[in-house]
């Protein structure tokens, strides 16, 4: 399955810069490979018309026209799988539970994928050249489910069913006998969440964008407790250079409660072999 991902995604990337008609999604979900395009989503029945009153990519109220993710997934669930990886094409890559997708049908938070219509593109990011088409996962009521700003997958190329972090890379997982509401088992969750998007843990996870956090040295073993927090926090303060990325977390995003969590995560996988 991975291998034909990859062959789908080596014909699909080329094709992003194009106007967002051409573009394609790759959606592997384990009984089915499919190549769907811009188009042809937009044409589905259930596709409809979404307001976001504070979007995350842009900051700001935006209007979409989207197709129920849950719908889109419904029919090719596979039950050995949990979660949801989507592959953006700047190497980005969100582990997205299904149990969070699955919330929209009971009140929770609902899913969608946006897709840009290349008779009316969205605008260019903030500080970008570029929108966050083609492909867009949003989120109606996110404060419903908790969803954090790290499962808004933006200039998504592909949608892979699959199974949780932990379960596929079983490196980055704390030991079973950590009890369930230990800061680090709690931590765990918040960097498969927040941060596994971008790095990687001790070879962990599926994107190359920022340096892995557990190999050679985890960062409690090289930054002071301050440091870190304010590293997390807001990037800029504590080291800067021109091909910076990483945005800080504030509070709304990463309450207090769950940093401290995280930073008791990095120091377990610190202090824990390989």
């Amino acid at each position: 399955m991975r291998v034909l991902l990859a062959v789908v995604m080596m014909a699909i990337l080329p094709v992003l810069p194009a106007c967002a008609d051409d573009a394609l999604l790759a959606l592997s979900t384990g009984k089915s490979e499919l190549v769907l395009s811009a188009e042809e989503l937009l044409s589905r029945a259930d596709a409809a018309t979404i307001e976001v009153p504070a979007d995350v990519a842009y900051g700001r109220p935006m209007t979409f026209r989207a197709v129920p993710l849950l719908a889109l997934l419904g029919k090719h669930l596979d039950p050995a799988f949990d979660t949801l990886e989507a592959t953006a094409t700047d190497g980005f890559v969100a582990q997205i539970p299904l149990g969070l997708v699955n919330e929209g049908a009971s009140g929770g938070s609902v899913a969608w994928l946006a897709v840009e219509d290349g008779a009316a593109p969205w605008p260019a990011l903030p500080g970008k050249s570029a929108s966050a088409g083609p492909f867009y996962v949003v989120w109606e009521h996110p404060q419903r489910s908790g969803v954090g700003t790290e499962q808004w997958p933006y200039q998504v190329a592909a949608l892979t069913l699959t199974q949780s972090p932990a379960h596929r890379w079983p490196q980055m997982a704390v030991a079973e006998d950590v009890p369930e509401g230990a800061p680090a088992r709690r931590g765990q969750a918040v960097f498969a969440s927040q941060c596994l998007p971008c790095h990687r843990m001790k070879g962990a996870g599926a994107s190359d964008v920022g340096p892995d956090l557990g190999t050679p040295m985890g960062p409690t073993q090289y930054l002071s407790p301050a440091g870190l927090r304010a590293l997390i926090r807001n990037p800029k303060s504590v080291r800067t250079w021109p091909q910076q990325q990483m945005p800080g977390f504030d509070v709304a995003t990463l309450p207090d409660t769950d940093l401290d969590a995280l930073i008791s995560y990095l120091a377990y996988m610190a202090d824990r072999p390989r």
